[in-house]
């Protein structure tokens, strides 16, 4: 019996050393379980006064919380697991009670040293949890600075995009303001900027997946509805030949890969090779219609075959469709053009982990 009951003491400890490693250490997306229901059970728990909250800024300033307090919530649960496995090993090497060794753990773990314990097998338990203890802040206070510095970089691109593409950005406004003032010509380096941003957008979202909820400084602007933005952008530009360059297409590419890792991550599903007219999209052939007209009355050059431009831009938008819409629902996004204005939710994800 003490000897089970020390293994799972120990198991208990290493695996919540394993969500501290793959939250804070690990420089890939490890999903854990411990994680994801922390966050799951506060999500649901959010749920329940935005359920009676109608106006979008009341929502955004509620859900600002979300993930800060997801994040700090982490530490604790750590600590009172870590408690629990190591009060276990300290009753299974004998001579304490169940009481007095968790008090035993306490006091270790928080470096306390109200209690103390005779014997090599104890002392040696004490001194590793005291200094996992301090791993852990540790770990936690050197994890902030990088996740503050991956969300300014994403949020200045956000900023910028105001300028650029109007607020709630859209395709149109952003095509018609480089044909006015910079030159249609000037885009393939704006596309070179966004491809960067995607690139990093996937590795920072993903090995730090609470970034994906950290709501901008600004509540009408949002990561995803800018990304969405960016992507009908480049969309329109190559099935409309307004120009047609090879840096809006890896614009793109990129963009629907960043997607699919991030909804990788919260097990959220899409077509794997996703073709037009076969998997449809949200945007209608009246509202492309509509817009080509916008862009038309403006001056801009656009191919004469609209049919054909139709078939081109849903055959780009059908590889990021379903994944956009799903990215907006799960971060609640503030109002935006052929984004968030379609999309169904709340989507949260499973608390448990699916079996691969």
């Amino acid at each position: 019996m003490h000897v089970l009951v020390f293994f799972l003491g120990l198991g208990l400890v290493l695996s919540t050393l394993f969500s501290a490693l793959s939250t804070f250490v690990l420089p890939r997306a490890a999903r854990s379980q411990l994680n994801r229901l922390v966050f799951g059970l506060l999500r649901r728990i959010f749920e329940i006064p935005l359920h009676f909250v109608r106006d979008y800024r009341r929502r955004d300033a509620i859900m600002a919380y979300y993930s800060p307090i997801g994040l700090m919530l982490l530490l604790p649960t750590w600590y009172f697991l870590v408690s629990i496995g190591y009060a276990a090993m300290y009753w299974s090497i004998g001579g304490l009670t169940w009481s007095e060794a968790y008090k035993l753990s306490g006091s270790s773990l928080f470096t306390l040293g109200l209690f103390n314990s005779n014997g090599l097998p104890a002392n040696l338990l004490i001194f590793s949890e005291a200094a996992l203890g301090l791993i852990l802040v540790a770990l936690l206070i050197s994890y902030l600075p990088t996740m503050y510095s991956a969300f300014s970089r994403r949020e200045q691109a956000v900023n910028m995009l105001e300028v650029r593409a109007g607020n709630p950005p859209s395709a149109v406004e952003m095509i018609l303001r480089y044909h006015r003032i910079h030159g249609l010509d000037s885009l393939q380096n704006y596309w070179r900027t966004w491809e960067i941003w995607f690139s990093d957008l996937e590795e920072s979202h993903t090995v730090l997946p609470a970034l994906v909820f950290f709501r901008s400084p600004h509540p009408e602007n949002s990561w995803v509805i800018a990304s969405g933005a960016i992507l009908d952008s480049a969309s329109f530009t190559l099935a409309a030949d307004i120009p047609r360059t090879a840096e809006a297409a890896l614009c793109i590419r990129a963009g629907f890969l960043a997607f699919r890792r991030i909804c990788d991550y919260f097990d959220f599903p899409y077509p794997a090779d996703p073709r037009f007219p076969h998997d449809s999209i949200s945007v209608s052939r009246a509202e492309f219609e509509e817009a080509l007209n916008i862009l038309i009355a403006e001056g801009v050059p656009i191919k004469p075959d609209h049919d054909q431009a139709w078939l081109d831009f849903a055959g780009w938008r059908v590889n990021y469709d379903q994944t956009l819409l799903s990215l907006c629902a799960l971060t609640m996004a503030p109002p935006g053009i052929w984004s968030s204005d379609r999309a169904i939710g709340p989507k949260i994800p499973p608390l448990y982990l699916p079996k691969k």
